[in-house]
């Protein structure tokens, strides 16, 4: 059966993370993504270490971990675009291909003749998405974008972490780079669409992604409180601003999780707890009583958590519906007989390294299963392979491309 993506090409102009996870998702629904980077450098997040994958012999290879996340599937290929016969590779190259991902500054690669109105002459049916920190109009357009200062401006920060009055309170960052992997996410989303819309028409298209649009879109319900109240959303910590209680607990041995989401599942809670005078007590009847009286009702089922063993809750509010979890490190994550069980870690083999461990795609098909054909690449491992089978490079040919050092 081919895959999703079977026979579609992806040139992939992007590093560190946004770009590279939108080019990891089409290369695991099985399209061919060609890795372009710099000479001698490759992409930033090669570096990004300790930890490095380890070698046969033990010692480091030249790939963090963090790279290892975005870039399996893909074949590597050193280009200097800076140089004129670097920027005619990629031409050839875009001709051939069905998609461009690109996440250079705003303009970069317009000065090289590699924008999407020079490329879209070569090759009308390409699909051209530039991902950047601010998009390509407006008065930030040529700023740098990073993660973690979106994160700050698109409001994410403003809810994220313990409530100023608490300890330890005060914006906090996700432990993740959220814009990021969302622009990756929204980004796939926007090139399957386009190659739909391709199917019916024969057009290729431009798209325009940017991490901040993207921050701000996932603010989701955070934003439409703040657009119906008025009321900018403030940091709740690990509490939720319409439902109580729907928040984390200490109890007795460890933290976890409740999130009882509607008034049958309060009750439930108390009952398990013996505290059958919660639920009808007038200020916490309902879950918007719940909500008002929150300073009042917190303490009372934190006294009443603390009595009992975080194994002796999960198992007495599981048996009874009411929705709770553990608190787990990733160790723990990959020990969970439901992570085993849906497959998520899964090796891959490296010449160099042998098998690497990695984290497959969630998503799961009946018909066009992805697949894992290629480990994240060393890099130029492909240079040869690319130029000479699609373009007919010469080895001279090739070695120019490599001069000059890299391009920015």
């Amino acid at each position: 059966m081919p895959a999703a993506l079977d026979k579609i090409r992806v040139l992939d102009l992007t590093r560190v993370l946004a770009g590279p996870w939108c080019a990891q998702n089409l290369a695991d629904l099985g399209a061919e993504v060609i890795k372009v980077e710099r000479p001698g450098a490759g992409d930033d997040t090669r570096t990004w270490g300790p930890p490095f994958l380890k070698a046969r012999d033990g010692s480091d290879t030249r790939d963090a971990a963090y790279y290892l996340a975005a870039n399996r599937g893909k074949r590597s290929v050193t280009i200097n675009i800076s140089t004129p016969q670097g920027q005619q590779a990629i031409r050839e190259l875009a001709a051939i291909s069905d998609i461009v991902l690109e996440n250079y500054k705003v303009g970069q690669l317009r000065k090289y003749g590699l924008d999407y109105d020079s490329l879209c002459k070569v090759n009308p049916k390409l699909i051209y998405c530039s991902v950047t920190g601010f998009g390509q109009t407006g008065p930030w357009a040529h700023r740098a974008g990073y993660d973690f200062i979106v994160q700050g401006l698109g409001g994410f920060m403003s809810v994220t972490g313990e409530a100023d009055d608490q300890p330890g309170g005060g914006p906090q960052k996700a432990g993740v780079a959220v814009s990021d992997l969302m622009t990756g996410m929204y980004a796939t989303q926007a090139v399957l669409a386009a190659l739909f819309h391709r199917e019916r028409t024969g057009e290729g298209q431009y798209i325009d992604m940017a991490l901040l649009d993207v921050m701000v879109a996932t603010m989701a319900n955070m934003n439409t409180n703040y657009l119906v109240s008025g009321q900018p959303p403030r940091r709740w910590g690990n509490a939720h601003p319409n439902l109580t209680p729907y928040q984390t607990f200490k109890t007795a041995t460890d933290w976890m999780i409740i999130a009882a989401g509607n008034d049958e599942q309060f009750r439930k809670l108390c009952k398990a707890g013996g505290r059958d005078d919660l639920p009808v007590d007038p200020r916490f009847r309902t879950n918007p009583d719940r909500v008002r009286n929150r300073p009042a009702l917190i303490p009372e089922l934190q006294s009443m958590m603390a009595a009992k063993p975080a194994d002796w809750w999960v198992q007495a509010l599981e048996a009874v519906g009411v929705p709770c979890g553990a608190i787990n490190n990733l160790e723990q994550t990959f020990q969970n007989p439901q992570v085993k069980e849906r497959g998520l870690r899964m090796s891959i083999e490296r010449e160099d390294s042998g098998p690497i461990e990695l984290v497959g795609s969630p998503m799961r098909f009946s018909k066009t299963p992805v697949s894992y054909t290629l480990p994240p690449p060393r890099l130029g491992e492909h240079t040869d392979q690319v130029l000479k089978s699609l373009l007919g490079y010469d080895d001279a040919r090739i070695a120019q491309l490599q001069a000059g050092g890299g391009q920015e």
